[in-house]
């Protein structure tokens, strides 16, 4: 399983959004990053100063949002769905688009519910709960 660091991640977003600007083609996971990264403009002036915001540190208890941290859960996202895992998280999704008749809307509302299990599974050092999560998609869906 590959399992980047937060230089590869970041260094990542940071070469999708040159490759963007500079209209050399997306490849792989380039294109879902890539959309997440349009579908976001105030993360636009980060992706320009990599020499800045490389190393940055940012503090949730400041209440700062961390741009590669949620870039990267857009992404995690759309693969989950791309390939149904967990098994019917497509079906789950789709009642929660429907409800929000959004996409960015949609998806921030499954990134509450993704960023919640992955907060449990570290917190208790247990595994991922799948129906959990679904179960929060389905409450946002409500």
């Amino acid at each position: 399983m590959f399992n980047p660091s937060r230089d590869q991640v970041r260094q990542f977003f940071f070469d999708v959004w040159v490759k963007y600007r500079t209209g050399e083609p997306l490849t792989g996971a380039e294109q879902p990053a890539l959309e997440a990264v349009l579908a976001h403009p105030e993360y636009h002036a980060i992706l320009e100063q990599p020499e800045r915001f490389r190393a940055r540190n940012y503090h949730p208890a400041d209440g700062e949002t961390n741009p590669f941290l949620h870039l990267a859960m857009h992404l995690a996202l759309a693969e989950q769905l791309a390939i149904d895992q967990p098994p019917g998280i497509r079906a789950h999704y789709q009642r929660l688009l429907a409800r929000h008749d959004d996409v960015m809307t949609a998806q921030h509302a499954a990134l509450e519910c993704l960023a919640e299990m992955i907060w449990q599974t570290q917190r208790h050092g247990v595994p991922f709960d799948s129906h959990a999560y679904l179960a929060c998609l389905d409450r946002h869906a409500g």
